[in-house]
């Protein structure tokens, strides 16, 4: 255990400790100290370098079934005891609820390597991180000459612990980092109108970042085949998702497979745990224990040891993510996923989810794919949880000669969830986990096109 987890462990347990010598019947508390540094560039010039630390600790009190959670960045000794004694009282104030407490037992006790932390990170200094953005941006601008102008070249990093103890005996910790780098240059249309791209490169190792130039050029390449976009006749055909949006797809997904969703009565997946809600070739997992991935962790925000679930299985729902409470609201155990920040409730989350890999390339799928729509980018948030109705503005390509040709905005792309889901019937091979949601390039039978 590092200096910087064991000396926020010792915090935590002893906040914790705190809060029952004061009246709570138990307590858990939450330490975060972390650093943080922004460095952006536009048009070659800096624009932004920001760096910032901070230090907080979060408690959760319960008393009589009753709780309160808050939090404070002010750790000195007198502080912390009158700020625990104030969180105390307010919890005796609190309406009672008959699930407000620990849970019951099965805490983690094993801490696995999950290789979370770089410390080459940290050394990043801000003139190095300016050096990169201007390499990227650079890289961007001299790719083609219709590339005119920059909304930015960005490099950030976040490198810190945390520590989370209870008054059940649990006590647990972690390092981590995580470093980006992300680029958009802009062209210019004849009739004056702006096309911007992006790129994006992340890690939590400092040496498996892409180069600047490589961002720079991507994004830059991304941005000039927009050229001449224009609007399509309206009509159904097949749609393709590359990963970049495929793994929005995941992300609304797991908007109503969790179990806050599901005991609010907020997710049109009620009662269809163990049923077909999608296509055999769709597989969804959530697995904190990936090493080096983005959202990996050995405990939850209860606790309990972290496992990897599986979501859904060959199209089939197989479970909803749920912490502790909710577990408890829909009168079933936790699946380990409780996540919080320092000063909020615990909550369903997923670590790292993806849809599994298939078996189709992307050249194969293109190939197979005369007249599709192959969408880069989605826009706005026209999604009902309830009816699983689903509509978006988007942008991509037509499909021609099992490639991507002509270049479209302006549209809408329509359907119901369930259908979407149903519909997938081609999963590419290439899954990335550069976030802590991802999917491969997936391509659905058929959706509603809204163009002229």
């Amino acid at each position: 255990m590092s200096d910087l987890v064991k000396e926020l462990s010792e915090i935590a347990s002893r906040v914790a400790a705190l809060a029952k010598s004061k009246g709570a019947d138990d307590a858990e508390a939450m330490v975060r100290d972390g650093s943080e540094l922004t460095a952006k560039v536009r048009m070659g010039e800096a624009e932004l370098v920001q760096e910032a630390g901070s230090r907080a600790v979060g408690l959760r009190v319960f008393c009589d079934r009753r709780s309160a959670i808050t939090y404070s960045s002010d750790l000195r000794p007198e502080a912390l005891q009158a700020w625990v004694e104030n969180t105390v009282a307010l919890a005796k104030l609190s309406e009672p609820d008959e699930l407000n407490t620990l849970p019951d037992g099965g805490f983690a006790t094993e801490f696995p390597d999950l290789e979370l932390y770089d410390p080459s990170v940290e050394g990043v200094s801000a003139d190095e991180a300016l050096t990169v953005a201007i390499a990227g941006e650079k890289a961007a601008l001299g790719y083609d000459e219709r590339i005119t102008n920059s909304q930015g070249a960005t490099w950030s990093r976040v490198v810190g612990g945390m520590a989370f103890a209870n008054t059940a005996g649990f006590v647990g910790g972690s390092k981590g980092s995580y470093v980006s780098f992300y680029v958009e240059p802009v062209c210019d249309e004849p009739d004056g109108k702006k096309r911007n791209g992006s790129w994006w490169t992340a890690s939590r190792f400092l040496a498996e970042l892409a180069s600047p130039e490589e961002v720079g050029c991507e994004a830059a390449r991304r941005t000039v085949r927009q050229l001449g976009s224009e609007k399509i006749d309206t009509g159904d055909r097949a749609i393709i998702f590359e990963p970049e949006v495929a793994r929005s797809l995941v992300s609304t997904l797991f908007g109503v497979a969790n179990g806050s969703a599901f005991y609010r009565k907020s997710s049109y997946l009620l009662e269809r745990e163990n049923t077909p809600i999608a296509s055999n070739l769709v597989t969804i997992e959530d697995d904190p224990l990936i090493k080096r991935a983005p959202g990996s962790k050995s405990f939850d925000g209860d606790g309990l040891p972290t496992r990897k679930n599986i979501v859904v299985d060959g199209g089939v729902l197989r479970t909803v993510l749920c912490d502790t409470y909710t577990a408890r609201k829909l009168g079933r155990e936790s699946t380990h996923s409780a996540g919080r920040g320092v000063g909020g409730s615990p909550g369903p989350t997923s670590s790292n989810l993806y849809m599994k890999a298939g078996t189709s390339s992307p050249e194969e799928i293109l190939a197979a794919s005369e007249g599709a729509l192959y969408v880069t980018s989605m826009m706005g948030f026209g999604f009902n949880a309830v009816t699983g109705d689903f509509s978006r503005g988007a942008a991509g390509f037509l499909v021609e000669d099992g490639k991507l040709g002509r270049p479209v905005s302006e549209i809408t792309i329509s359907s119901n969830f369930d259908t979407m889901l149903k519909g997938i019937d081609m999963v590419g091979t290439d899954l990335e986990f550069r976030s802590s949601i991802s999917a491969p390039t997936v391509r659905i039978a058929n959706m509603t096109v809204a163009g002229n």
